[in-house]
């Protein structure tokens, strides 16, 4: 904007510049202002010569801009009326602010210049031209418009350099399929802390609400966060993601989390009473991910693997304090102990007599029955062998004659009987005839007696 100026005979000019504003006491000096400091610059002499250049205009430039300049008396301001009429002509795109995925689109490129009919504009995208779309008219129709014809749009005039400045096109959508991420992604244990992240692409942002199996609604926002987490947070999890054009949900993800055996317990099939001869199966209960490695312990002594421990024909041998082992590569765990009591018949019956078993003129034998047993045999016979009565009963019997004598010895589960021990009588008649003989032939023995006496006196 070429311009000249003079000023009053003895005046001194402190500063010139140019403004676009006459509002206020003092202007705005342009060449100060943001908008205009990098495009505007001053070719007069500070003198006479006031002529100035602005670089790159657009529309937004379109106005009246005026010259001032200031000397050195208090009074001496002077403007340059009525300044100069700056009008811009320039080519814009026409373009609806939003759009759907699916519309039709029409943009248009609008120039204030009087351009010919043959005149052919030229498309750009992102300032990318498009080589495809070279229109004799100044339209661009975008039909079944896609989110990936989102962009900045701009247009020129073949033949020119000048390009209009862009226009962004917003193409809305409904969310594509959202997919979770975890964090960590690898083996998650009890007590970690762990992040899903729901990844989904819409316009406008999709709201995010988080599900659990399929039905719990357990909160919104891309991210769900648990601390400490529990095994009870296993499960399958799914992000839905909406808008207002659609909504979508996402694929399960599963979250397997691992913890070492707990509420670790024995339990015997059949925990009734237990005979000899039974078959017995101990299970072994453990709460446990991954599945623990069982081994089952007797006493100390590790007897079995597996989560069954099965006996078969158990015996009383196997009677005894039982207890599992749990353990995966997260910990360990043992079972409380449970007892087998194994219940059997009497066996090993025998006799046991008191004294020598020879019978003496006023006594008795004591005999007792001697049995192992589960549970202890309460219930005993005695017999005289060759006898099918009994003769007595309990424990202990007292043998008042000679004989053969035997025990049976009796619980829930059966009997058995002792073998035969005797009872002898002999020296008990032979004390009898001794002493019938002394009685019939007590004078002879006296005699015979002294005689010999006698002669051991005349022997000396």
């Amino acid at each position: 904007m070429r311009c000249t100026y003079t000023y009053p005979t003895g005046y001194q000019i402190k500063k010139v510049f140019w403004t676009e504003s006459l509002k206020g006491v003092e202007s705005l000096d342009l060449s100060n202002d943001p908008e205009y400091s990098q495009r505007l610059q001053y070719l007069g002499d500070k003198q006479q010569n006031c002529t100035v250049r602005l670089s790159h205009v657009t529309l937004k430039d379109s106005h009246m801009y005026y010259f001032r300049f200031i000397t050195d008396i208090t009074k001496g301001r002077y403007t340059g009326k009525p300044g100069v009429s700056l009008t811009v002509t320039d080519l814009q795109v026409e373009s609806p602010e939003r759009v759907t995925e699916g519309d039709s689109v029409n943009l248009r490129c609008k120039s204030s210049c009087a351009l010919t009919d043959r005149a052919t504009f030229i498309w750009y995208r992102n300032s990318q031209p498009l080589t495809e779309r070279r229109d004799r008219n100044n339209e661009l129709l975008l039909q079944s418009v896609r989110r990936e014809d989102s962009g900045r749009y701009s247009c020129a005039v073949d033949g020119h350099t000048h390009i209009s400045p862009a226009v962004q096109l917003n193409v809305m959508y409904p969310p594509v399929k959202p997919v979770i991420s975890i964090s960590p992604s690898g083996v998650i244990v009890e007590g970690d802390s762990v992040t899903l992240n729901c990844i989904s692409d819409s316009n406008p942002p999709a709201e995010i609400s988080w599900i659990k199996g399929g039905r719990n609604i357990l909160q919104s926002g891309e991210t769900y966060s648990i601390t400490n987490i529990k095994s009870e947070a296993s499960g399958d999890y799914h992000c839905s993601a909406r808008n207002k054009h659609g909504s979508q949900t996402s694929a399960a993800v599963n979250m397997n989390i691992m913890y070492p055996p707990r509420s670790v317990s024995v339990l015997i099939n059949g925990s009734g009473v237990i005979v000899e001869g039974d078959s017995v199966t101990l299970n072994c209960i453990s709460d446990s991910n991954p599945p623990a490695e069982i081994s089952w312990i007797k006493g100390g002594t590790i007897v079995g693997s597996g989560r069954i421990y099965n006996i078969s024909k158990i015996s009383f041998d196997d009677s005894g304090e039982y207890k599992c082992k749990s353990i995966n590569k997260h910990g360990e765990k043992y079972s409380d102990t449970v007892t087998l009591k194994v219940m059997y018949p009497p066996r090993s019956v025998s006799v046991l007599m008191s004294g020598s078993g020879v019978i003496v003129e006023g006594d008795s034998v004591t005999l007792n029955c001697i049995s192992d047993s589960n549970p202890p045999a309460l219930n005993f016979s005695w017999f005289k062998e060759n006898e099918t009565s009994a003769v007595g009963s309990g424990q202990s019997f007292s043998a008042l004659q000679s004989g053969r004598f035997y025990c049976q010895a009796h619980n829930q589960h059966g009997s058995q009987r002792s073998d035969a021990i005797t009872v002898t009588g002999e020296a008990f008649i032979n004390t009898l005839l001794y002493l019938h003989i002394i009685h019939q032939f007590g004078e002879l023995i006296m005699m015979i007696f002294l005689f010999q006496f006698i002669m051991l006196l005349v022997g000396m």
